[in-house]
């Protein structure tokens, strides 16, 4: 389904996921350890006390995934970051990397200390090739074929994370996040990528709003240790 397709959801009020890295001048992260803690970060506030329940989350965490499940990612530094930090949410640090993720806002509804945060720009490097997927960790494979910013790829990260933590059975959701959330990005071999996105495996499929074709294949999130749960569904809703 594309973007110019019918969707009850596009019926509905649209939220989207906020989430801001830190990216000092003379200290930006690595873009592996950006997009792990993306993903982290999202996974984190999806169960979260706040976010469950009767919690103070709750509503709009649901009202955001009834809808499209947008996320956007914002850069911020110095005074900027100390002022979003100031907002409601949860920091997430990987090796280096800083990222706040708050709760789902209305589309045209951001804070004023989020909504002046620049969205291009977040342009970041790895210094070295990753090495291999620690043992036990979930894998986040990125498409050989397409270009994104770091920005834009830390939106799709999270989206695997979330589509992998849908697709798993209540007990491997448990040990999971008891363990901490482990998980690795990497890009997928040319060779590979067809036959992972025909895998079973839970496929982000982009909605096209920014950067890349609708319908684009972004992610295929792998879980070697913990079985998917047959009643999730394994092929995303377009994701933003």
């Amino acid at each position: 389904m594309s973007s110019n397709d019918t969707d009850l959801r596009d019926e509905k009020p649209q939220f989207v996921l906020p989430l801001v890295v830190r990216m000092e001048r003379d200290a930006p992260p690595a873009r592996t350890d950006a997009l792990e803690t993306a993903a982290r970060a999202v996974l984190e506030i999806l169960t979260d006390a706040r976010s469950l329940g009767e919690g103070e989350w709750a509503q709009v965490m649901t009202d955001w995934q009834d809808a499209r499940i947008r996320k956007v990612v914002r850069r911020a530094r110095g005074a900027e970051w100390r002022r979003a930090s100031t907002l409601p949410g949860i920091t997430v640090t990987g090796a280096e990397a800083e990222v706040r993720v708050f709760p789902p806002v209305p589309l045209d509804g951001w804070p004023k200390e989020l909504a002046k945060l620049q969205v291009s720009g977040t342009e970041l490097d790895d210094a070295a090739v990753p090495g291999p997927v620690p043992e036990g960790a979930a894998v986040l494979w990125f498409s050989p074929e397409l270009d994104m910013s770091a920005g834009k790829a830390m939106a799709q990260a999270g989206h695997g994370a979330q589509l992998l933590w849908w697709a798993m059975t209540e007990d491997a959701r448990e040990a999971w996040r008891e363990a901490g959330f482990p998980l690795a990005v990497r890009t997928a071999a040319a060779g590979e990528w067809a036959g992972l996105t025909t895998s079973g495996l839970p496929v982000v499929r982009d909605a096209g709003f920014t950067e890349i074709a609708p319908g684009s294949c972004t992610v295929v999130s792998a879980f070697p240790s913990f079985p998917a749960s047959p009643a999730s569904p394994l092929v995303s809703p377009n994701l933003k």
